[in-house]
């Protein structure tokens, strides 16, 4: 079968791959070559060590590293539980946080959550098997949703277990993955900004880096064991398996495994769909999240308060900004668009030269060319619907409060995904967990914000609703339109109740008449927008089921021609990736060295903006000039490492990966990548790829010298 083979074959590569746990035994060979001579099959069992120790923080990855429950993870990864607890006159996502007992953890915040898998089954035949091949678009579409909705209810029976049936391979594979769903998560130790954001946005996927990007969390559980709500009665979570703590680090030339949660990678669509990427997304995301980031930091600096509500989002957007200058710069100017679109033309003509491939994959590429041409006429207004309307803001809050009443009236396996049943804790604690960040100032701006852009529409891509609602028109003047925007804005903003957070929780689970009872503005605007959110709902779901047809034939023609084993597109799922701690020539003239020390944090703490490093630290490193031993001294390098290059295979969603040794031991923690190869989402480019990692001795050199934090370095289990 030539899924299997996909999944088997010897690769020409050992670098490229984010890989299925099951696929880890068929890499003997590969990880043979470069020196390893452990058991490649102990990768493939999630639950065994020493996967059983990984976790999901539901957008980042974290492990366990104690019998506790305790969790190591990116300090990037956890400023949502650091927000949540910070105020104007105590902000922790400056100042850090050290809970010297357990009394003193702090709550991570609704919505906070550890993912643990304990199962992957293969349900291809049960999602796609006896099917009629004429049936397609929305037909197709809900069929497909309805078995993933049946094969998600028969394993989530159990409380405390959480299911997904993630696609591989374009939808030629699907894998149901049950995971451990814990909800009492706590903050347990984050240092101070000027460690774990060193650096911050001028340093932010560069190298050389000096950063201190790790954070301790707790999982707990009930007395019986079982995943419960927060409450003060729970008990730290007794995990299986946990990883001991290498005080040796990783040096140049060492075999690293890195175990986490990858989010999305788009190396297997066609190049028509990376094209539309490059000429349309990527250039829009270019142009709006400058403006974004602009207008949250004007209303910021008028109020403290509003400047700690909106930090995370401003640094979000600047991660992403960064990111997609530096995959724009590649795809265009880099030539990897260019090598993506060559690689098309080589598997199209692959095909063209053999009857029989003609026949099975012949009707791919030019079909999913045909479904990008029909959907680019909207794809702007859809968008900026989109966003008009998105999470973060009281409207946000709105459509979704509305949407779930009008979804509960239904029967549950005939909702949508997003607002069944067992989604419901989840919608209730995004609108409390937005306590913390929602704010009128800034809904003020971002709504404006949108409007000017949905103001500019041309006349046969209108949303009409808000034409009338607001008082726009096709080609109207721009000053009238800001006018009746800034109008409009001001008053639905002002009057709404949506920012109080007993209000806003009083009206979950109401049904539509509740709704319109309470009279609020952004529900009713929530309310008049909700036809042209269906329609655009419609559209999108008639769209991915015709879709749904020719991605697994082109996944397919792209695994026959590629005549070995390939690592499916990241989606969030279990992977492993390998590679080796080395250097990289950067560009004419220019090696990068695998390491960096704390010689470079003290020649970049200037005191100002991203170099402000603590004194505390600073201290500890003239102690150790001084003559102060300490264990976490490189010999050769004669310091203390701080983060250190790879060429392993990751992407966003590895942030917070463990990164292992060949013992299985945490000599690391993945961050980042490197600028000038983040275009590897796309197109992998095996020489000059490299992840940045902090090195496991910095992290314990911090503890011990910095912070002194004796109790939590107890908890931990070091390994020379």
């Amino acid at each position: 079968m030539l899924l299997a083979a996909a999944l088997a074959t010897p690769s020409v590569s050992a670098d490229e791959g984010m890989w299925l746990p099951r696929q880890m035994p068929d890499l003997a060979g590969p990880l043979a070559a470069l020196g390893f001579t452990g058991d490649a099959g102990a990768f493939a069992d999630v639950t065994a060590f020493p996967l059983g120790a990984v976790v999901s923080l539901g957008g980042c990855s974290a492990s366990f590293v104690s019998p506790d429950g305790l969790i190591v993870t990116n300090h990037h990864c956890i400023q949502g539980p650091l927000q949540f607890n910070s105020r104007p006159d105590r902000n922790l996502m400056v100042g850090g946080f050290l809970a010297r007992e357990r009394a003193a953890e702090l709550p991570g915040g609704p919505g906070s959550r550890v993912f643990v898998t304990v199962a992957v089954e293969d349900v291809t035949a049960a999602v796609k098997g006896n099917i009629p091949p004429d049936v397609t678009g929305r037909t197709y579409f809900d069929l497909l949703e309805r078995r993933q909705k049946e094969l998600t209810a028969a394993r989530e029976r159990e409380p405390g277990y959480r299911c997904t049936v993630s696609s591989f391979f374009e939808g030629l594979q699907y894998l149901a993955i049950t995971q451990l769903e814990i909800r009492d998560v706590r903050l347990v130790y984050a240092p101070a900004a000027g460690i774990g954001n060193f650096g911050g946005e001028t340093d932010n996927w560069r190298w050389p880096r000096h950063t201190g990007d790790f954070g301790f969390l707790r999982a707990y559980v009930g007395p019986d064991g079982r995943p419960a709500a927060p409450a003060p009665g729970n008990v730290p979570y007794r995990p299986k398996h946990w990883l001991k703590v290498s005080a040796a680090g990783a040096s140049p030339g060492d075999l690293v495994f890195v175990a986490g949660y990858p989010g999305r990678t788009a190396r297997f669509p066609s190049f028509d769909t990376i094209r539309e990427t490059v000429e349309f997304s990527l250039p829009r995301l270019l142009q709006r999240s400058p403006e974004q980031i602009a207008l949250l930091e004007r209303v910021g600096a008028e109020d403290p308060e509003t400047a700690l509500r909106v930090s995370t989002r401003i640094r979000g957007l600047n991660n992403t900004l960064t990111k997609t200058r530096g995959v724009q710069e590649a795809m265009v100017r880099g030539g990897v668009l260019a090598q993506k679109e060559a690689a098309e033309r080589e598997l199209l003509a692959w095909i063209e030269a053999n009857p029989v491939r003609r026949a099975e994959y012949g009707d791919a590429i030019p079909g999913i060319r045909t479904l990008q041409a029909e959907r680019a006429r909207l794809r702007e207004r859809n968008l900026l619907l989109g966003e008009f309307t998105g999470a973060g803001t009281a409207l946000g809050a709105a459509e979704s409060l509305h949407r779930l009443a009008v979804e509960a009236a239904k029967p549950d396996a005939e909702r949508d995904p997003q607002f069944q049943e067992r989604n419901w804790p989840r919608l209730r604690e995004g609108l409390e967990r937005l306590q913390r960040s929602l704010d009128r100032r800034a809904d003020r701006a971002l709504l404006a914000y949108h409007l000017e852009s949905i103001a500019k529409l041309p006349a046969d891509a209108r949303l009409t609703v808000l034409d009338r609602l607001v008082g726009l028109t096709p080609g109207q003047e721009p000053a009238a339109a800001t006018a009746a925007i800034s109008s409009w804005v001001e008053r639905h903003v002002t009057a709404s109740r949506l920012y109080e957070r007993d209000f806003r929780l009083g009206l979950f689970g109401q049904d539509p008449a509740a709704l319109a009872a309470a009279a609020d503005p952004l529900l009713q605007l929530a309310a008049a927008l909700f036809p042209v959110q269906e329609q655009v709902r419609t559209e999108a779901k008639d769209y991915s089921g015709r879709l749904a047809r020719l991605s697994p034939v082109h996944a397919k023609a792209v695994l026959a021609h590629a005549g070995g084993r390939v690592a499916p597109d990241a989606n969030g799922t279990l992977r492993i990736t390998y590679g080796t701690v080395k250097g990289v020539e950067s560009r004419d003239g220019l090696f990068y060295l695998p390491q960096t020390t704390l010689r470079g944090i003290a020649a970049k703490a200037t005191g100002t903006g991203d170099f402000q490093a603590p004194e505390a630290q600073l201290a500890a490193i003239r102690a150790l000039r001084a003559g102060t031993a300490s264990p976490y001294v490189d010999p050769r390098l004669k310091d203390v490492p701080v983060n250190f290059l790879s060429n392993v295979d990751t992407t966003g969603g590895n942030s917070g990966s463990p990164t292992l040794n060949a013992r299985g031991e945490l000599v690391g923690l993945l961050f980042d990548g490197t600028y000038d190869t983040v275009a590897s989402d796309y197109f992998h480019d095996r020489e000059r790829t490299r992840s940045i990692h902090c090195d496991s001795r910095y992290l314990l050199w911090v503890l011990t010298a910095v912070e002194r934090a004796d109790e939590l370095l107890g908890e931990l289990t070091q390994v020379p």
